[in-house]
């Protein structure tokens, strides 16, 4: 497949624009959010990825041929359910892809998704998107097939969107079908999580390991978290001055106190391994018990619906137990 990729504006503030359909002699073309437009001479059919992505699109009906990301995807939540006899899974440590087997599953797309460094939410010129170790690996991949990246930044709604608009171009009946159903199933659950937060309850999302202490996020900057907000969920403020994490030692985890503990399933320690450490074992969430997976699933009606149906269920079963 010829394929060619036309530089643009290189900030998530461009003005992406999508072509929804093939023009009229079967091109196809897609402007990412850097202001990048992937030019091919058909319709892509064969899509790699960043799991967060590829998982997301799966969902709409695209199924992959490869993914990669910082686990596997027989061991990411994203993918749960899914048989993945069919697809390569290329890369299960981040910055870690296997270019051969990459290039062995033939994609016409690579897609990925690219963060701020920063709260004003601005992607700096130069950066390699998300998976990738630099811009040189990145290239690498690039010279297997053209790459399309969506910035993650801002609320997950926007974000979520854009890849309604990636889908679409993708061929994917995006007004009605499946993805309509899926549309209404997640309006419902947001009406449902605004419900259930009216019950003011706070709630602290962690990363937590024994070597490494405990870190906050911040939910202003994680898009997921954002949106969850937006429909009223009290996160606590970790406070600090970095960006989207506070981590502090074990020694200060009393300090930050809230209602219900949502604990990251990547990588972080067990509901049981926290509640073993002396000082978090303190905390009034562990305490009553209202310690709960945080999920970091992709940017799709589908995903986010399930997810946010069960954070509603959370936080309606929890009691305000901070002093």
């Amino acid at each position: 497949m010829a394929l060619g990729v036309t530089a643009g504006v290189s900030a998530c503030g461009a003005d992406p624009t999508t072509d929804a359909e093939p023009a009229a002699d079967g091109s196809w073309s897609f402007t990412d959010d850097l202001g990048q437009t992937v030019e091919l001479d058909e319709a892509p059919e064969r899509i790699a990825g960043l799991n967060d992505l590829t998982a997301s699109l799966w969902n709409y009906g695209v199924e992959p041929v490869a993914t990669f990301g910082q686990t596997s995807a027989a061991d990411d939540v994203a993918f749960a359910g899914r048989d993945l006899g069919d697809v390569a899974m290329v890369g299960s440590t981040y910055g870690e892809i296997d270019l051969e087997a990459l290039a062995a599953a033939d994609p016409d797309l690579i897609v990925t998704t690219i963060y701020p460094d920063d709260s004003s939410g601005e992607i700096p010129e130069g950066k390699p998107g998300y998976g990738f170790t630099d811009l040189a690996q990145q290239e690498q991949v690039a010279e297997i097939a053209p790459i399309v990246h969506i910035a993650y930044t801002g609320s997950a709604a926007d974000v979520i969107e854009r890849v309604v608009e990636l889908a679409d171009a993708l061929g994917v009946d995006t007004e009605g079908g499946e993805v309509a159903a899926a549309r209404a199933e997640f309006e419902a659950a947001s009406a449902a999580l605004s419900e259930a937060a009216e019950d003011d309850v706070s709630v602290l999302p962690v990363f937590a390991t024994e070597a490494d202490g405990w870190w906050m996020a911040k939910a202003a900057d994680d898009p997921q978290l954002r949106m969850y907000a937006d429909l009223g969920v009290d996160f606590v403020d970790p406070g600090g001055e970095g960006y989207f994490w506070r981590s502090v030692g074990w020694e200060e985890v009393t300090d930050h106190p809230s209602d219900v503990l949502l604990y990251s399933l990547r990588f972080s320690m067990s509901p049981e391994e926290i509640a073993a450490q002396p000082t978090a074992a303190l905390l009034p969430a562990v305490r009553a018990g209202q310690l709960h997976p945080w999920k970091y699933i992709g940017p799709d009606y589908v995903s986010q619906a399930a997810y946010m149906t069960e954070l509603a269920g959370y936080l309606g079963g929890a009691d305000d137990v901070t002093p």
